[in-house]
């Protein structure tokens, strides 16, 4: 299974490998937590603020921040049985 993941890592290292979380957090003026969840991979959703933030900081276009990756499908954590819609308003069963 495809799954989004964050490139914010590999973009900090090559950028300048001297680069805290912190000290991009107080540059772009966003919260650390949410700038480290990102770092971390751990973020479910990217809010768009953030992502232009570190756009133009990096210059670079978004597809360089998150990307598409094959899951290890042993470190699955969600129920694969789910189907997901999308949000085009209510779904009537």
């Amino acid at each position: 299974m495809s799954v989004i993941r964050s490139k914010l890592k590999e973009v900090m290292e090559n950028h300048d490998p001297k680069l805290s979380i912190r000290k991009l957090a107080k540059d772009i003026n966003y919260h650390f937590d949410s700038v480290r969840r990102m770092y971390k991979d751990e973020m479910v959703q990217y809010p768009r603020d953030l992502l232009l933030k570190l756009c133009l900081y990096f210059n670079v276009s978004p597809g360089h921040l998150i990307g598409i990756e094959e899951a290890d499908e042993s470190h699955s954590t969600k129920d694969e049985s789910i189907e997901h819609h999308e949000d085009n308003g209510p779904v009537s069963i």
